[in-house]
């Protein structure tokens, strides 16, 4: 290899400062999150190796008639994506059941008609979708919580048909409870 301001060769051993001081950090740091023993490059922080995830029920007035399968499926699916647990029947080592409590439309953005006998319609409306969950951690109660609230929501415009959108939206919704659930609990952050 030349040294293209000098004209001389360098060694092919020749390791350049930063790279190594680079290298040694890097090294340091994988180490020292490898030692913990509770964190893995997974995201879990704990010493589990099966959950048990009960149907979630859906007690909400509106929504889906399949919403309640559709979140515990894309719960386990989320669970054996993310982390090395094993999604069981029953009495897992983690434990986790709910309900689907809340799915609401709620008109925002108002628009003045300019007219005062005439209503003012909104021109966008909010989804909200919220879930009830109680986690059980049979390896250390302090990381247990029962009936924590997990909300989302998403606006769409009312100039769409809320029906062409709201498998699209709920699973927006969904995907972002999931992951809120996987680290209030799993995760522990």
């Amino acid at each position: 290899m030349k040294n293209k301001r000098m004209g001389m060769r360098m060694p092919l051993s020749y390791i350049h400062p930063a790279s190594l001081l680079l290298s040694i950090i890097c090294l340091t740091g994988t180490l020292l999150l490898e030692s913990c023993g509770v964190y893995s490059f997974t995201g879990t922080s704990t010493q589990a190796k099966t959950i048990s995830i009960n149907e979630f029920y859906n007690n909400a007035d509106l929504g889906a008639a399949n919403m309640s399968q559709t979140f515990t499926n894309d719960l386990k699916t989320y669970l054996i994506q993310n982390s090395d647990l094993t999604v069981i029947q029953e009495e897992g080592e983690l434990q986790m059941d709910g309900e689907i409590t809340d799915f609401r439309l709620t008109p925002i953005s108002p628009v003045s008609t300019g007219n005062e006998t005439q209503i003012n319609n909104a021109s966008s409306t909010r989804l909200t979708i919220t879930v009830k969950v109680t986690y059980v951690n049979t390896l250390d109660e302090t990381m247990s919580f029962k009936d924590k609230s997990f909300s989302f929501y998403k606006d769409f415009t009312n100039d769409q048909n809320f029906a062409d959108i709201e498998e699209r939206l709920t699973k927006e919704i969904f995907d972002r409870i999931i992951n809120d659930i996987f680290n209030a609990s799993v995760a522990n952050w």
